[in-house]
């Protein structure tokens, strides 16, 4: 007996081949976190994360904030994500990551990549209020031109780092280009050593890829990958 596949799901399995084609690859199953560790290394932090509705989605808890990271580093690639955020919700995606820091308070155990940052914010928080710190901003660095999103619905990102070459894009439209060599990024990135490395010491070129938690809701899906050459 043949099974006949609905016109759905055959075109479903035409855009994965075409996808894996090209180079893609998940890094997110949708219903697991594997791939993915706590940002220093350790076991995924259920703590502070957890799987709902096909989504990475943040726990807000009086226990600790941590971030998370993929298991694989990446140099150049092109990376594509769906995210949503809670109302005053605050959060990023992190790349060319130079350290991880780990350290407790009175708010539990926090733990954070320490790298360049695609800014994920609502426009009424008050980390919105600086321009280089509304969603698609390099965290900090440079303002997007030109960017528009949904606070409570579902938003396209994509990241390209090329070299020493970097976009970022939101919902269809290239907000930010920049140089790594950029003396302001440079800058950041050294601030972003471990502490105690030398004046001289070589940046991290390779690195995971980092979600953040900053005690907000927010929820990430439909991650993948393509390694650039």
């Amino acid at each position: 007996m043949r099974l006949r596949l609905g016109a759905a799901a055959a075109l479903a399995l035409a855009q994965l081949a075409a996808a894996q084609d090209q180079g893609w690859h998940s890094l997110f199953d949708g219903s697991s976190p594997k791939g993915w560790l706590g940002v220093t290394g350790k076991p995924f932090p259920t703590q502070s994360w957890t799987i709902e509705d096909g989504c990475l989605k943040t726990l807000v808890t009086k226990d600790g904030a941590e971030d998370i990271r993929t298991e694989d580093s990446f140099t150049s690639f092109e990376l594509q994500w769906e995210w949503k955020l809670a109302k005053l919700g605050n959060s990023g995606v992190k790349y060319l990551i130079q350290r991880m820091d780990d350290w407790a308070n009175q708010e539990g155990r926090q733990a954070r990549a320490r790298g360049l940052e695609y800014q994920l914010v609502d426009l009424y928080s008050t980390d919105a209020k600086d321009p280089t710190r509304i969603t698609g901003a390099l965290y900090a660095i440079f303002p997007p031109e030109n960017a528009n999103w949904k606070i409570g619905e579902f938003n396209e990102s994509k990241l390209i780092v090329n070299g020493t070459h970097v976009e970022h894009w939101l919902n269809g439209k290239r907000v930010l280009t920049y140089e790594t060599t950029d003396p302001k990024v440079q800058a950041s990135l050294r601030n972003m050593l471990p502490k105690g490395s030398a004046a001289d010491a070589p940046l991290a070129t390779e690195s995971p890829i980092s979600l953040q938690n900053h005690g907000s809701e927010v929820w990430f899906r439909k991650i993948r990958i393509r390694v650039l050459p």
